[in-house]
């Protein structure tokens, strides 16, 4: 049964293994491996009753509401393609993938365009259970989901992934983080995201517990589902961390001794805030990922691997393979920089417009677009985005490199850009914003400390106040709105 998703595979096991067990808590609701289940089979009989079938497309409202995760699990059951949008999307967008997807409905919000019902007007408790086995011509390579970018650097792209990708993608997280059918999890992340959304998946396919949170902005919130539920993991990610340690201190490392596992992602992280983690949570496996829509978490290092912090780690496992290539596609020696490209089961099929897939692939190796090397011990390091990068009379200087050095200063936050040379000398030079009320420290005193830190090119010619970082909603610096 199922036999186009092992993750369907897995949640039928432990609803008839672990049925009582429970699954899911979000909104004080206690949902068992049995009633999850069930109820997916009910959101399936209900679509059907819709005349939505395999093939399909329908839009889900990425909101922490049980229904979501019914009637995304109910879609799979039938092979319908689920379409995800963050719940609190601008109309642009939303109109945007509405006519770039075509859905049958539309689910969680109302639309101008398509039907669509909203969360609350579903009653799936009415609703029978669908008996049917799945169609016979869905397979692992069938489309499952398609996930928008975050377009950082143009518009966003659909990225096709099959059920294949997203159980491979589960499959590699879990193994790499080393999680358990005991694990509960507490999750304050964006379930319209990859890293979000994974952690459910993740979760469901290991048979563990997961607690969904609003968000990590109620921090007395997260703390008492940590002691409530007896929490052993959790995902965040950089600005939450921040945030949850410019308000309550180190107040969190009291649950050190019960945190097994803590995964990180979605946006850089300055080397003293991971080092005051790994200082806070001494016996906590702490995973930081680099991933990407298209290809999932395909790198992770762990933060007692101290001797390569400031790398993004190695490939998640051996199903995984990343190469540094040059833009002919040749793989470059150890140390030289080229394109990150990643080839593995997560990697997407395609994108869901044929113009976007056009050279994004060498082979099998899907082009990341960030610009990086490899070192001698197979560690990767990351330089930025090849389109942001600034080109300092003729050399290129990564934003990141140039970010971490001004933060390891005592500065919160930050965000470099190119500017240009007003002498026509060098034509582009350095800018760096600082985020305003971050630090005591002056531009004078930070562009002084910063002259044994980095090269003279990399050092920035102009510093200005901003009261705003720009940011995708996953925590991603959008550094082109700069420009």
């Amino acid at each position: 049964m199922y036999n186009h998703s092992p993750l369907l595979q897995a949640l039928l096991h432990h609803a008839i293994e672990k049925k009582e067990k429970i699954a899911i808590i979000v909104g004080g609701l206690e949902v068992t491996y049995e009633e999850l289940y069930n109820n997916a089979r009910k959101a399936a009989w209900f679509l059907s009753e819709k005349g939505i079938f395999a093939g399909d497309r329908i839009i889900l409202s990425a909101q922490k509401d049980i229904q979501f995760i019914y009637l995304y699990l109910g879609a799979q059951i039938l092979g319908v393609t689920n379409v995800i949008i963050d719940s609190e999307s601008n109309l642009e967008r939303v109109l945007f993938i509405e006519k770039q997807t075509q859905p049958k409905y539309c689910f969680g919000y109302d639309s101008s365009l398509f039907p669509s019902i909203c969360f609350a007007d579903l009653h799936l408790e009415n609703a029978n259970v669908y008996e049917k086995d799945s169609p016979e011509h869905l397979t692992h390579e069938s489309v499952a989901e398609i996930l928008f970018t975050t377009g950082t650097t143009g518009s966003p792209k659909g990225a096709c992934l099959s059920y294949g990708n997203i159980y491979g993608s589960a499959d590699n997280i879990n193994q790499f983080i080393q999680n358990k059918e005991d694990d509960v999890e507490v999750l304050g992340l964006p379930i319209c995201h990859s890293f979000g959304l994974g952690r459910i998946r993740c979760n469901i396919l290991k048979g563990a517990t997961i607690v969904i949170l609003g968000s990590f902005a109620n921090v007395r919130h997260f703390f008492k589902s940590i002691e409530q539920y007896k929490a052993t993991g959790f995902g965040i990610v950089p600005a939450a961390w921040a945030y949850i340690r410019k308000i309550s201190g180190r107040r969190i490392e009291q649950y050190a001794s019960q945190i097994r596992y803590i995964e990180i992602g979605s946006a850089a992280m300055p080397i003293a805030a991971k080092m005051e983690m790994l200082d806070m949570f001494p016996n906590t496996r702490i995973c930081m990922h680099y991933g990407l829509t298209e290809a999932s978490r395909n790198c992770y290092v762990e933060f007692h691997d101290t001797a390569h912090l400031e790398s993004i780690g190695r490939p998640v496992c051996n199903k995984v393979d990343v190469k540094i290539f040059d833009a002919k596609g040749n793989e470059m020696p150890d140390g030289d920089k080229g394109e990150l490209c990643v080839k593995g089961n997560m990697v997407m099929l395609r994108y869901l417009e044929d113009k976007d897939t056009d050279n994004v692939f060498f082979g099998k190796y899907f082009r990341t677009g960030d610009c990086g090397y490899k070192d001698a011990d197979g560690y990767f390091y990351l330089l930025g985005r090849e389109k942001e990068l600034i080109n300092v009379g003729g050399k290129k200087v990564s934003p990141i490199e140039v970010e971490d050095a001004v933060m390891a200063l005592g500065v919160g936050d930050c965000v470099c850009v190119p500017m240009t040379d007003p002498d026509g000398i060098m034509g582009e030079l350095v800018k760096c914003y600082i985020l305003e009320g971050s630090t005591e420290l002056s531009f004078n005193q930070i562009a002084d400390m910063l002259k044994d830190k980095l090269e003279h090119f990399k050092q920035p010619a102009c510093y200005e106040w901003i009261k705003q970082i720009p940011q995708t909603s996953s925590g991603k610096k959008q550094r082109v709105n700069l420009n």
